[in-house]
């Protein structure tokens, strides 16, 4: 990404997003880029100096892509552009945001540097998922999910052909090793490095069956077949449809799939180390406020509605 051709914003769905991208939209148009988003987020942004254009022409012809909102937001803009992989800046307007690069109170410093030269890219993996005549492909992990009512998640996984083991639990997950921070370590599984290579499985609640997770090599496919139960599938957090016994589930990995900017010099890394601790406390976000002294809070007003 760089201070020339065309960028393109991914909003948050539901977020106001229009602060951001005013301050987009002001650098934009003092070093020659064409700023554009879908139609329909250019229309309830209102903001001038952004572009509408079709969500094909997005996808496309962008030269990068900033992504406003949170994770999830940021998930989707990387999946829009999995089959050309263009850098993606992810800003946090949310509260924890993982996988952001910059919090929106950044952003100004972090355009400027990206001007200057002074960002690189990782490249990231990512899961294709195959099952009952559909595909996609997750960032994060796919999850087969329990059903109120439709019974536990069991099914039998063969990694390489070879048939490994049985499940039984409330939930299957399988994880890129960016997205072992997610629901893989919600449910207790390790953290890997994101720039590792492989893939997590790991079951939420095991009833019985493999109890562990599992990390499997890069070039290892694995299959689930399913032999009980009618799971939720989740793709990043979004309800992609269901499965039933007897259908199979294949899931490979692609590397480099997705390219993220990093900022030189960013404290992000550090960040997501303490906003990871944070989840282990017993308070809500807000409640550890109650921990800062008065003083420090008058100081700095604005960092002060949540941690990190």
């Amino acid at each position: 990404m760089h201070a020339s051709g065309r960028i393109g914003l991914v909003l948050h769905p539901r977020r106001d997003c229009s602060t951001a991208a005013r301050q987009v939209a002001a650098w934009t148009s003092t070093h020659d880029v064409d700023l554009v988003a879908a139609e329909p987020d250019v229309a309830r942004l209102g903001v001038e100096g952004v572009r509408p254009v079709a969500l094909a022409e997005l996808a496309d012809e962008c030269d990068g892509l900033i992504a406003l909102g949170g994770d999830g937001t940021l998930l989707g803009a990387m999946r829009l552009v999995v089959d050309r992989p263009v850098p993606v800046l992810g800003v946090n307007l949310g509260r924890l945001g993982f996988l952001a690069e910059v919090e929106g109170r950044e952003l100004d410093d972090a355009l400027a540097a990206m001007a200057a030269g002074r960002s690189t890219t990782e490249s990231r993996t990512c899961l294709v998922v195959r099952g009952p005549g559909w595909e996609t492909v997750a960032f994060n992990d796919v999850v087969l999910a329990r059903v109120p009512g439709e019974g536990l998640v069991e099914g039998d996984l063969a990694v390489s052909g070879r048939r490994y083991g049985h499940y039984r639990c409330d939930g299957l997950i399988i994880a890129t090793p960016m997205g072992s921070t997610a629901y893989n370590y919600a449910a207790g599984g390790p953290v890997m490095s994101p720039g590792a290579e492989g893939i997590l499985v790991t079951p939420s609640a095991p009833m019985n069956g493999i109890s562990r997770s599992l990390v499997l090599g890069h070039g290892e496919p694995l299959r689930v077949t399913l032999t009980a139960g009618r799971p939720a599938v989740e793709v990043d957090g979004l309800l992609a449809g269901r499965v039933a016994p007897g259908d199979v589930l294949e899931v490979t990995s692609r590397a480099e799939a997705g390219r993220l900017v990093r900022i030189d010099d960013s404290v992000a890394a550090d960040r997501s180390r303490v906003k990871l601790s944070l989840l282990d406390l017993p308070l809500l976000p807000e409640e550890l406020l109650e921990l800062v002294p008065e003083e420090l809070r008058r100081r700095h007003p604005g960092g002060a509605s949540t941690p990190g």
